[in-house]
């Protein structure tokens, strides 16, 4: 520790001998002063998003060109797939096979043994009747009686077993009618994710493929996104994401728009961590922006974490280590800091407005 203090008093020492020669000196002065965390990040449209086709084929025709104007389900471009466009074709013939319609006449048939079986029924049972009565008068045999029973028995089976039976092909029928329908709706479904279409109304920015090429379900086809409205996508780091909060003002500069700065604000905080990078996604809107913008642009931002005015303000450049001023006298003096940037830091403790101080040289 002596060692160490010993160290350190060289070095202010060495660094008041600096400053003495160079007598550069400054007085703290009272103005406003923000604390911001930086973050870099790009310029996105605003719904911007990769366009998949559901369907593998090839690119058979493209309907928009890059920065056309699209309305939500307008046509990008169309895949080519014969497979998708076979299914739908024997769909369809299987739906009308199994129309209805097209099967009213077996049940018109069925319909008719139905009641020809219920008639038979009737007049069976009108002769077993009959020949019970002869009977009971000791006209007819017990032979004659039990073959108009079992007769009228059988007739009366065979009108229930044709009820069942036109029942059975009913719901049969209705079965595979609305089974044909359905598989045709999905085979019209599938054929209908061969045209991409358009999610929102805006621009196409980019068309990842040309006519003629091979794509599947996992190829990115087009870049759509809003054609007027846009945002910020900051990476923030973990250690500073804690400070950010909805609605804080972002100062904005762009490489596009060199010495110029723009303002937005915090409109996103994205809660999960960025492993790779350690940072987390922040979203930002532009308050007032710049007239031309284009999806990917670089830049730069400092989010506004605090603002103070009428604070003690001293450049950093005067201070040492964050902890130390050396006066003209030549006395090291220790402060305590409160809000810093990049350039000043708030006096909290340790000097005052009339406190001269020397900018040390290393």
């Amino acid at each position: 520790m002596k060692y160490f203090n010993a160290v350190f008093l060289s070095c202010i020492a060495v660094f008041t001998f600096s400053c003495q020669s160079t007598e550069e000196t400054v007085f703290p002065k009272r103005e406003s002063i923000s604390e911001s965390v930086y973050a870099s990040g790009l310029i996105k449209a605003k719904n911007q998003y990769q366009a998949y086709a559901n369907a593998s084929g090839i690119v058979q025709e493209i309907f928009v060109s890059e920065g056309d104007p699209v309305k939500t389900g307008s046509p990008i471009l169309v895949i080519e797939n014969e497979t998708a466009r076979l299914n739908r074709e024997n769909a369809e013939l299987t739906r009308a096979f199994a129309d209805r319609k097209a099967k009213q006449s077996r049940l018109r048939d069925l319909e008719n043994n139905i009641e020809n079986a219920q008639n038979k029924w009737r007049n069976d049972s009108l002769l077993f009747e009959r020949q019970k009565r002869l009977r009971e008068q000791g006209v007819g045999s017990a032979v004659d009686l039990e073959q108009r029973q079992l007769a009228f028995e059988n007739s009366r089976n065979a009108y229930h077993s044709a009820k069942l039976i036109y029942q059975d092909v009913k719901r049969e029928i209705e079965y595979n009618e609305k089974s044909a329908g359905k598989n045709l709706s999905i085979s019209k479904a599938l054929e209908s994710d061969l045209v991409l279409k358009s999610e929102i109304n805006g621009k196409v920015y980019a068309l990842l493929k040309e006519k003629g090429e091979m794509v599947n379900a996992q190829t990115p086809l087009a870049v759509l996104g809003s054609a007027d409205e846009f945002l910020l996508e900051m990476q923030v780091d973990e250690y500073d994401i804690v400070k950010v909060k909805l609605g804080q003002k972002i100062v904005v500069t762009m490489d596009s728009y060199r010495g110029q700065t723009f303002e937005a604000k915090v409109s996103k905080i994205n809660p999960l961590m960025n492993e790779a990078s350690k940072s987390f996604l922040v979203e930002g809107v532009f308050v007032n922006g710049p007239t031309v913008l284009y999806p990917n642009l670089t830049l730069e931002a400092n989010i506004v974490i605090e603002v103070k005015e009428d604070a003690l303000i001293l450049p950093r450049s005067f201070i040492i280590e964050d902890s130390f001023v050396i006066n003209v006298e030549g006395d090291t003096l220790k402060v305590k800091l409160g809000l810093k940037d990049l350039k000043k830091a708030e006096i909290l403790e340790g000097i005052d407005e009339k406190t001269e101080v020397i900018k040390p040289t290393k």
